[in-house]
């Protein structure tokens, strides 16, 4: 250690072995305790729709933007003023208790069914995941995403979806989260609430294989190349939010046809493909990247915002109950 370095260490607790040690182990920071990565990610999940929410609502709008002739978005920022000139700022937050109470377990199961996959992995097969510890992290984010997707993202997201659906209508039908979720059971069963389910799991699953595989990763060939006073929560921004953009990139055609097959139009499609066929039909390859921009901008905050807060959280948990 060169005698800056020890002096930063002294001053602001700098220590670039810490670093090293923590791109060493594929990634930053996992706990071993089911209850902290349940609290840990719940709560990072909450903060960070209450910020990104938004580009969420107009991305959705652009979305389910498929049969006015003209469109009637002219884009990203169009959408935005629309909504805020006939309801103000608070016209970009509709709908935001539905996904909020859903962020909140979805970014849960999360990291708990990541951490969860990664020791089981590591038990099932040591010697592979040693030696392949990217095909690890794919995997152990891939199983994530599937349980997500089941446990908390496809109810949530067919209720968002839903929702900003049937307020774009005349005379909207529902007047809250709880009556929406009663009429939406009454009307198709609690079956209704898992509609878009394959594609949910495609999407969730390829998600959080690339998002976990990315970030984790950038920090097993991380070398720290910013000052040497920098913390290492902008390296774990900077890698979450790249490992947002990559994702993005994957899988949107995915989420287009999700959002579609959540829709209140739902039932003019027979399946997943029969959706993503009569999109490329109707409205062309670039129907399948519908709402990108808005997407590209809440997944990159979203991703690195999680990943900060998340490491961030345990820290404080482990100070309460050391590991």
């Amino acid at each position: 250690m060169t005698n800056y370095e020890a002096a930063l260490t002294k001053q602001i607790g700098y220590n670039p072995a810490r670093n090293y040690a923590a791109a060493a182990g594929g990634g930053k920071r996992k706990s071993k305790h089911a209850w902290k990565n349940i609290l840990a990610g719940g709560i990072a999940g909450g903060i960070e729709i209450c910020i990104t929410y938004p580009t969420e609502f107009v991305k959705t709008q652009l979305q389910l933007d498929e049969k006015a002739k003209p469109p009637k978005y002219s884009g990203m920022f169009d959408c935005a003023k629309q909504h805020m000139r006939a309801s103000g700022v608070r016209g970009l937050y509709k709908g935001l208790p539905v996904l909020l109470l859903g962020s909140i377990p979805k970014t849960a199961v999360r990291f708990s069914a990541n951490a969860q996959a990664n020791q089981s992995l590591q038990a099932i097969a040591p010697d592979f995941c040693n030696n392949n510890k990217l095909a690890k992290s794919l995997l152990a984010g891939l199983l994530a995403g599937f349980s997500e997707a089941i446990f908390a993202v496809c109810p949530m997201e067919t209720v968002k979806v839903k929702f900003i659906n049937d307020m774009n209508r005349a005379q909207p039908q529902f007047r809250g989260l709880f009556h929406g979720c009663g009429i939406i059971v009454k009307q198709e069963g609690f079956g209704g609430l898992y509609k878009g389910l394959t594609a949910t799991l495609l999407k969730q699953g390829t998600n959080q294989m690339m998002r976990f595989g990315v970030y984790e990763s950038c920090w097993s060939a991380h070398k720290p190349w910013l000052p040497a006073w920098t913390p290492d929560q902008v390296y774990t921004a900077m890698y979450g939010g790249l490992a947002g953009a990559v994702s993005v990139l994957g899988n949107t055609p995915l989420d287009v046809v999700k959002t579609r097959m959540q829709g209140l139009d739902a039932s003019k499609y027979k399946s997943t493909m029969d959706c993503a066929v009569k999109t490329y039909q109707n409205e062309g390859i670039s129907a399948f990247y519908k709402g990108t921009l808005p997407r590209m901008s809440r997944v990159v905050i979203d991703v690195a915002i999680v990943f900060v807060l998340y490491e961030e959280v345990l820290k404080v948990l482990d100070k309460f109950s050391p590991e």
